[in-house]
């Protein structure tokens, strides 16, 4: 059965996306079989993989949610379910904010947990894009979710987050998904000539040593990311030299190996 991983964060602009994309790709060049759901209403992820009218979308996770919301689930998932380089993912667009605004009305936060349980069995990993927000959609992110890895960019508005990130993982456990851990925080952005950064990232290990695992991988800051969004592109296939990409395949391997 797949492991399905939450990519979070409270905070935007922290690599979410870049993570949730980048480790896909490299799961993908390690012989695993991987789904990637955007489930953010911005629809970040889905522009990454080449879409760029995403409202034009007539299959999305947001029309699964609905569906499911009303029970008329499909059978066949095919419909949404498309692929990159290998990679599988589920769309997202301007819907799934509709859906985030009947799921607080709804009972329940186990939506997508019944979405996405039928996939498990194709896949070694999905993972979940989760919107940065504390809402109805990171709740239900949470509660289909085996694990989380948190992403957090080494400044401090960034850092101050992540407290409120932990305390709500540690609510969904308790009251709704008691196999939820946290698989680790993932420093990105990190730039490591600045003694910010080198302050921040002591004090993230020195805090959590014993209690969080805190990856040994670091996603440096570099132009290259960027560019890589922009032709929408993994990093290590924009450039197979550049320091984020063999950090991002780094992790996939750290990944791997935490799992096994």
């Amino acid at each position: 059965m797949g492991k399905i991983i939450v990519i979070g964060s409270q905070k935007g602009g922290v690599g979410k996306t870049t993570t949730t994309l980048n480790l896909a790709y490299s799961l993908r060049e390690m012989g695993k079989k991987v789904l990637t759901v955007d489930f953010d209403s911005q629809a970040n992820l889905t522009t990454c993989y080449g879409i760029e009218d995403t409202g034009a979308l007539e299959y999305t996770i947001g029309h699964l949610m609905m569906a499911q919301i009303e029970e008329e689930l499909p059978e066949n998932f095919e419909d949404y379910i498309q692929s990159r380089e290998g990679v599988d993912y589920i769309p997202s667009s301007i819907y799934l904010s509709v859906v985030d605004a009947k799921l607080r009305t709804e009972m329940g936060a186990e939506r997508m947990a019944e979405v996405l349980e039928p996939l498990r069995s194709r896949y070694d990993y999905i993972l979940i894009d989760a919107c940065p927000a504390l809402g109805m959609l990171t709740i239900n992110a949470l509660a289909a979710a085996d694990e989380v890895i948190i992403t957090v960019n080494p400044q401090l508005l960034a850092m101050m987050g992540l407290q409120d990130f932990l305390r709500t993982v540690g609510k969904i456990k308790k009251r709704i998904n008691p196999r939820l851990e946290i698989a680790g925080i993932l420093l990105t952005m990190c730039e490591s000539r600045t003694t910010l950064c080198k302050v921040l990232t002591e004090e993230v290990t020195e805090s959590f040593q014993g209690k969080i695992k805190v990856f040994q991988t670091r996603i440096p800051a570099t132009v290259k990311v960027g560019e890589s969004i922009y032709y929408n592109m993994p990093i290590a296939q924009y450039s197979k030299k550049a320091s984020a990409g063999i950090a991002y395949r780094k992790f996939a391997k750290e990944i791997i190996a935490y799992e096994g």
